[in-house]
């Protein structure tokens, strides 16, 4: 052995104790600062490492970084997949988001996103699960601006601040509430003014920027400065012309001003800029400028691209790193790169199965109760009187079972319609079930009943399944199969808002005259027959795993309905703008809504009466920089214990600028026992009242004396007052 060999072995040995003693990697430091970590992460990341945490898989395995992964979750988280390691799970299904929002119940709302965060924490930490889905892709923070979207079933509904205040909930339900690790993280959708169906992959949504900045962005930006969420998935369409997966506001506002970290693609929309909006030559043209645009997450072919944008200069590595930064912040908040008990969320795995607990199916049981809504009583039809009913007729192409859509998962258990009247009537009445929409056995059934219930409503999917590669084919998904014309999905737009099954109603109807309606839809329906001829009337949206429990609740007293409604329900397509006009002040949403509707945004009946007095602001004048609130005694006037939904709406009557006829300003859901009266006070801030000043670029807060309204509904105003901004 000659001396040099035997040095290098002396050094050797001697550096060897200090590789031993080096410990973890800096990043994996809780101790040190956040932007710090992730230098020293991307710094230790190979090129091909950092090119595949651009799409939705986060993780490093080589540096034991776990991928926060994704999943749907609008309404229930969504893991149906089946295949050798990876079993189908079920879990906790609410109701559609119009159908959350129709509880108008933020509270209940937190709660629901609690235990979809709660539930994806379980399965990513459960090892016999084999995923990874702590960025649930929710809540979706559109508007629902015309009743013939397809897509309406996604969104809270019409109203920009009410949907906002839902968006809030549910993304602080999701994130948790600990103060320094999110329990999962919330992914917005679908930014912005993402609201046809039938030209999304190649329209422009065009609409100046008071209307950006006063409704469209609105439930965004409340959803990221106010709710904490911290990702965004981009929208197919363009605003005023440029394609949102590469509009300039992704950097300048989203990012910059908003503070939003992850900055998503949509699936296929960057082919989608090459073939239907026709911006590029090619893909690789596409992903650069998706790049340069702020996009750090891709649901599209983009490696193999961005490699060679790196190669030929187009993008360089420190703009690839500048775009993964974000990305970990959120992994950092998630808690992935520290010791699991510093974690608040690393022992849910050794919990029981939640959506199979108590807690779990508690929420989602009155989610469903508080999401129904009557539409008509006449004369107290309702409630049913069980010891007077010796015969029910169950009956429709929905009476007996659930329809699911593309953003739910697999429920633990499902209880349709029939199963639920069966449950609460007992043995002792007889339930008669006929499916058929026109038919002899339905007529039969109603005849020979005490009482008809008909069960109609849409199909959220058409019927057939959508194709995994939808958005990739000539048409961008605009005409997939629907048979019947009121009904809509993701990919198309309604054709009309009538009830094609209304004529089931009719014929039941003919022969027993004691029916109730139960209402199953995504979206408003043209239910003008019903509401003329029918007694009573109940709506509620797909997919709760309660429906069936709630309806027949509701239906025989067990529960006193106080759903409210969240769009405006027109009585015929003639009193809408045309699809395309996104100027929603053409007469869209209750704010510009010109006739009578069918029924009002905020509408909502109950089995007792209410009675307003007492309105008052605690001053009666609002610094431009200031808040009031606003109180008004709500008594229950009736014999029943029952829920008032108390909606605070303002006007302004003397603007220099044009303003809605009325605009929501809070809300609040009050619980009231017979003669029962409570002070309900809501703080109105004077910074709800600014209109966007577009010479100035900002808002603005007007001196003007301002109407405050309260009512049961928009239509249904009972008191008002007037504040002064001085």
């Amino acid at each position: 052995m000659n001396k040099r060999f035997l040095s290098i072995l002396v050094l050797l040995a001697g550096v060897a104790p200090v590789f031993a003693q080096q410990g973890p990697y800096p990043f994996k430091d809780p101790a040190l600062p956040a932007e710090k970590r992730i230098d020293n992460l991307l710094s230790l990341m190979t090129f091909d490492e950092k090119i595949d945490c651009l799409g939705t898989r986060t993780g490093v395995p080589r540096l034991g970084v776990p991928n926060f992964g994704s999943s749907e979750g609008i309404h229930g988280v969504v893991q149906r997949e089946s295949r050798p390691g990876r079993p189908m799970i079920t879990t906790t299904q609410f109701p559609q988001p119009p159908g959350m929002g129709e509880s108008w119940d933020p509270e209940l709302v937190r709660e629901a996103g609690g235990v979809q965060g709660y539930e994806a924490r379980f399965i990513t930490q459960t090892e016999k699960y084999n995923r990874q889905i702590l960025m649930l892709w929710g809540p979706q923070a559109d508007l629902a601006r015309d009743p013939r979207w397809g897509r309406s079933e996604e969104v809270y509904g019409e109203d920009p601040f009410f949907n906002g205040t839902m968006v809030v909930a549910f993304t602080k339900g999701l994130q948790g509430d600990d103060p320094k690790y999110w329990q999962s993280a919330a992914l917005l959708k679908h930014f912005l003014a993402n609201s046809n169906e039938n030209f999304r992959t190649s329209s422009s949504s065009d609409f100046d920027q008071r209307l950006f900045w006063e409704y469209y962005s609105v439930p965004f930006r409340m959803g990221f400065l106010e709710g904490g969420a911290k990702g965004v998935m981009a929208s197919y369409n363009a605003w005023n012309g440029t394609p949102m997966a590469i509009n300039p506001i992704l950097k300048s506002i989203v990012q910059k001003e908003w503070g939003v970290d992850v900055l998503s693609s949509d699936g296929g929309a960057v082919k989608l800029l090459v073939t239907s909006h026709k911006r590029f030559a090619n893909q690789q043209q596409a992903v650069v400028a998706c790049l340069k645009a702020g996009i750090n997450q891709f649901l599209d072919t983009y490696k193999d691209e961005t490699k060679a944008a790196v190669k030929d200069g187009l993008v360089s590595e420190r703009e690839i790193d500048d775009l993964l930064r974000p990305k970990f912040r959120v992994t950092i908040r998630l808690g992935l790169l520290d010791p699991p008990e510093m974690v608040p969320y690393a022992k849910i795995k050794d919990e029981p199965e939640p959506w199979n607990t108590e807690k779990d199916k508690a929420v989602s049981e009155k989610m469903a109760l508080e999401s129904v809504v009557l539409l008509k009583n006449a004369n107290s039809f309702l409630p049913l009187k069980k010891d007077s009913i010796k015969s029910i007729a169950v009956i429709g192409p929905l009476a007996d079972s659930i329809h699911w859509d593309w953003y739910g998962g697999t429920p633990p258990h499902a209880i349709t319609p029939l199963q639920g009247i069966k449950d609460e009537v007992g043995p002792g009445v007889t339930v008669k079930y006929a499916a058929d929409e026109i038919g002899n056995a339905a007529v039969n059934a109603a005849k020979t009943s005490d009482v008809a219930v008909v069960v109609v409503g849409n199909d959220p999917t058409c019927g057939p399944d959508m194709p995994h590669d939808w958005y990739n084919s000539a048409d961008g998904g605009g005409t997939l199969p629907c048979t019947v014309p009121s009904d809509g999905r993701e990919g198309r737009d309604r054709e009309s808002i009538t009830l094609a099954q209304e004529q089931l109603v009719k014929q039941v109807y003919a022969v027993n005259p004691k029916t109730v309606v139960i209402l199953v839809s995504s979206f408003p329906f043209a239910i003008n027959w019903s509401q003329a001829n029918v007694p009573a009337i109940l709506h509620m949206a797909h997919s709760s795993q309660d429906e069936g429990t709630a309806l027949a609740k509701v239906l025989f007293g067990g529960y006193n309905p106080g759903g409210r409604l969240v769009t405006t329900w027109p009585k015929s397509v003639e009193q809408l703008p045309p699809m395309m006009d996104y100027d929603v002040r053409h007469g869209r949403t209750y704010m510009y809504f010109k006739g009578d509707p069918l029924y009002p945004f905020g509408y909502g009946l109950s089995y007792t009466t209410f009675g307003y007095s007492n309105l008052k602001t605690s001053s009666k004048e609002l610094a431009s920089d200031g808040s009031v609130t606003v109180s008004v005694d709500v008594t229950n006037t009736g014999s029943q214990t029952g829920d008032e939904v108390v909606q605070l709406y303002v006007k302004h009557p003397k603007s220099k600028v044009e303003r809605p006829g009325e605009e929501l300003k809070g809300f609040q859901r009050v619980t009231l026992k017979p003669n029962e009266t409570k002070t309900v006070q809501i703080p109105l801030k004077a910074s709800t009242l600014a209109y966007w000043d577009e010479k100035q670029g900002r808002f603005k807060v007007e001196a003007e004396p301002v109407s405050v309204m309260v009512g049961s509904s928009s239509k249904d105003i009972k008191l008002t007052t007037e504040v002064r901004v001085p």
